[in-house]
């Protein structure tokens, strides 16, 4: 390869490390054409596959600012630049691996720092970039419907209480004149409290007139025992 041309493939590799959300490393000894075809098509549009050279990797890495990959790069190498969900790359490339064991996955790098085989499987299993959205969206909204409950709790709360003292007042209106009749009762207790007083002066004359009519046969026989006498 003439000089200009490896200046030109470093290059183009440096820009697929400084525009990727990650990269993976994998070893694709044994596998076919049609193989790495389908391999490309399985990473979909949001991530390439590219077939490189490992002396300019490792010279692209550096000029990048990555390091620790160069024990990566050894034996034919091909890298999965990733520009969408690395977690959703990751599982692809986990999964067409199972299927196609003579793919081997060295390692890779996400955001600048080197991940070895067992740390790209560990991003594998977890959910994807889409799932844990919909899972933190769901967690803010339940979070957001709690507050909302406990703002208009105490709303709530007064509205049941000013129904409960209308439903108070149509039976008994006193409770909107805001007390104006109790002094009124009050007033008329003693009233009441001396009514049968009144009924024990009336009655008194009552019990004093048969002394009265017992007198008068008395006197009747006074008269009469004179008019004899005489």
């Amino acid at each position: 390869m003439a000089r200009a041309d490896k200046q030109a493939a470093v290059a183009e590799i440096v820009d697929s490390f400084n525009d990727s959300a990650g990269a993976v490393l994998t070893e694709y000894r044994g596998l076919t054409v049609k193989q790495l075809q389908d391999l490309r098509r399985s990473l979909g549009e949001n991530a390439s596959y590219a077939v490189v050279k490992n002396t300019l990797a490792k010279i692209a890495a550096s000029e990048a600012g990555i390091s620790g990959v160069d024990d990566l790069l050894n034996g034919p190498t091909a890298i999965a630049f990733i520009n969408g969900d690395v977690v959703e790359a990751a599982k692809g490339l986990r999964d067409f691996a199972k299927a196609n064991p003579t793919l081997v996955i060295k390692g890779g790098v996400l955001d600048g720092k080197p991940l070895d085989a067992s740390e790209i499987a560990k991003l594998a299993d977890l959910e994807s970039r889409e799932v844990l959205m919909g899972k933190l969206a769901g967690a803010m909204l339940a979070s957001l419907s709690q507050a909302v409950y406990l703002l208009n709790a105490p709303l709530a709360q007064a509205a049941r209480l000013a129904g409960a003292l209308q439903a108070k007042a149509e039976q008994d209106p006193s409770i909107l004149a805001g007390g104006a009749g109790t002094p009124a009762a009050a007033e008329e207790a003693p009233a009441e409290e001396t009514a049968p007083e009144a009924a024990a002066e009336t009655e008194t004359p009552a019990d004093e007139a048969p002394a009265a009519e017992a007198d008068a046969p008395a006197a009747e026989a006074s008269d009469e025992g004179e008019a004899t006498e005489s």
